[in-house]
C-alpha cells in the first residue's frame, strides 16, 4: 500500500495578532507595547516574537495544553542543571472566555534551527549534544510529567509503525521490506528496565537552536517526561554522519544510565518509529518531511 503524507494536526482554536495582543494587554500590560510577530506553528503550539528578547508561546490544540503546564512546574528545576541555556518561562498567562488554555512568555535565543542550517564542526558538536543529554538524563521523581507517546517500550509503537511503513515507505525514500527488517530487529532489543529517566521528549533538529554553526540552545520541551533515554538518544543516528555518531554516544553516557549497545539499538527504532510518522503529516511542511526522510534513511540503511 501507498499513500501521500498528510498534513499536521489541525488547529483547534484561531490564534492571531491580535489574540496575542488582546492577552497581553488583559493579563501583562507592561509588555503589550512591543511588537508582535509571528515566528512559526508546530503541531502543538503557535509561536509568537515579542519585542526583542521574548517569545509568546500559546497551545494550538487542547492534547498540548497540559504540555505547556509541564514546562512552567519543571523547566526551572532542571534549567540549574543543563549545560546549554533551555526556554524557562518568564510569565505564565491564564486561559480566559476568549481563549482556553494557559501560556507562556519564555525567552528568545538568538540564531536559527539546526534543521534550517548545519554544524561547524560535527565532532565539536557531537560532544556537546550529547554532553546535554548525559546531564539531563537522570532519574526522574515520581511525580514528573507522564507522556504516552514518548519514552515507552518500543513494543507499543510497534503497529503504529508497522501500518506507516506499509504506507509511507515510497514517500521515505527506502524500501518497506528494508525498513520493516530493521524495525524488527530494535524492536526485540530488551526493553528499558530502570527507573524512569528525565527526557526532552522531542529533540530533533527544528528544536535545537545554532550560532555560527554552534549548538547554542535546546528549546521546546513540551513533551518532556520520564522513561526509556532512547527516546532522546534517536537524534544521534541521524544528525551526524556515521563516523561521528560514537562521539555523541560515548558524550551521552553518564552513571545514572550508560548508552550500551542494546540501548543504541533502541534508540534506532525510534529513531525509524519517530521518522516515519513525521513522513506521514509533513505534507505542508518540507522541511520536517525532509528531516523525516533523513531519519528513515539513517536508521535503515545505517548512514
Amino acid at each position: 500500500m501507498t499513500a501521500q503524507p498528510g498534513n499536521m494536526p489541525e488547529a483547534e482554536v484561531d490564534i492571531g495578532d491580535e489574540l496575542v495582543r488582546r492577552l497581553l494587554r488583559d493579563q501583562h500590560p507592561d509588555l503589550a507595547d512591543l511588537t508582535v510577530e509571528p515566528l512559526a506553528q508546530g503541531w502543538d503550539n503557535v509561536l509568537y516574537r515579542l519585542g526583542q528578547s521574548l517569545v509568546v508561546r500559546l497551545p494550538r490544540r487542547e492534547l498540548a495544553a497540559d504540555l505547556i503546564i509541564n514546562e512552567q512546574r519543571w523547566l526551572p528545576v532542571l534549567a540549574p542543571d543543563l549545560p546549554l541555556p533551555v526556554p524557562v518561562p518568564e510569565r505564565v498567562g491564564a486561559p480566559t472566555d476568549y481563549y482556553p488554555w494557559m501560556w507562556i512568555i519564555q525567552p528568545w535565543f538568538e540564531g536559527s534551527a539546526v534543521g534550517n542550517g548545519g554544524w561547524a564542526d560535527q565532532g565539536v558538536e557531537a560532544q556537546r549534544l550529547g554532553h546535554f543529554l548525559s546531564c539531563l538524563h537522570r532519574e526522574a521523581p515520581v511525580d514528573r510529567p507522564h507522556n504516552p507517546h514518548r519514552g515507552g517500550p518500543l513494543a507499543e509503537r510497534h503497529q503504529m509503525t508497522v501500518d506507516r511503513i506499509d504506507q509511507f515507505a515510497s514517500a521515505a525514500g527506502v524500501e518497506a521490506s528494508q525498513a520493516a527488517a530493521v524495525w524488527d530487529e530494535c524492536r526485540q532489543a530488551p526493553p528499558w528496565d530502570g527507573q524512569p529517566i528525565w527526557l526532552h521528549g522531542d529533540l530533533h533538529l527544528f528544536n535545537l537552536i545554532q550560532q555560527s554553526g554552534r549548538l547554542s540552545a535546546v528549546i521546546d520541551f513540551g513533551d518532556l517526561c520520564g522513561g526509556d533515554p532512547a527516546c532522546d538518544l534517536a537524534i544521534g543516528w541521524y544528525a551526524f554522519d556515521p563516523a561521528i555518531r560514537d562521539r555523541f554516544r560515548a558524550a551521552a553516557d553518564n552513571n545514572t544510565r550508560p548508552v550500551d549497545d542494546v540501548m543504541w539499538q533502541r534508540a534506532r527504532g525510534w529513531c525509524l518509529s519517530v521518522g516515519f510518522t513525521i513522513v506521514a503529516f509533513s505534507a505542508d511542511n518540507p522541511s520536517h518531511h525532509q528531516m523525516g526522510c533523513r531519519m528513515v534513511d539513517a536508521a535503515v540503511n545505517d548512514r
